[in-house]
Formats: structure tokens, C-alpha cells, sequence
């Protein structure tokens, strides 16, 4: 398997979200030794408006979506922080 770049996942969320923030970070190295050799490690933050008024679940799955065919072929494990913008921007930490 080899892992996504971060260009890659970049550039899917941007076309999938048009987000108002978007930050992709390589965690592989936190990862050495274990299940997947420490490639494929990667945790997205991302704030935009697709993500108001749902839950962290739901915006996990748009998410999930959006990479699906990246996950388990590039993408081992993915860490996902994602919220509204504006108003709406702290209701979502409460669900």
C-alpha cells in the first residue's frame, strides 16, 4: 500500500468543500512500529459551511466520503477535526 500525499487528500477535500480552513498534517512519525508501518497517518482539520448543523459524526462521514477511495489504499488512519463557520461554529462541539 502506498500512503497518500498530503497534496492529494488537499486537493479532494478542497474540490468536495470549497472549506474556509483546511489543514492536512502528516502523523506518520508518531506512528513507527505500529499497523501500517507509520505511513498513511494523517489528521485533517477543516471548517466550512457543508459541516453546519450536523453532527460530528455526520461531518466525519462527509469526510470519509470525500476520501473514500484513499482509505485502506493510501490512508491508514485518519484523525478528523471538523467544524462550521460562523455563528454556528461552537454548536457542533456539543453534540
Amino acid at each position: 500500500m502506498s500512503a497518500a500525499s498530503i497534496d492529494d487528500i488537499r486537493a479532494r477535500l478542497q474540490r468536495a468543500f470549497a472549506p474556509a480552513r483546511l489543514e492536512v498534517i502528516d502523523e506518520g512519525h508518531l506512528h513507527i512500529g505500529h499497523a501500517g508501518e507509520g505511513t498513511g497517518h494523517f489528521r485533517v482539520r477543516i471548517a466550512g459551511a457543508a459541516f453546519a448543523g450536523k453532527t460530528r459524526v455526520q461531518q466525519h462521514r462527509l469526510v470519509y466520503d470525500a476520501l473514500a477511495d484513499l482509505m485502506g489504499h493510501g490512508i491508514h488512519a485518519l484523525a478528523i477535526e471538523a467544524q462550521s463557520v460562523g455563528p454556528q461554529m461552537n454548536a457542533n462541539k456539543r453534540k
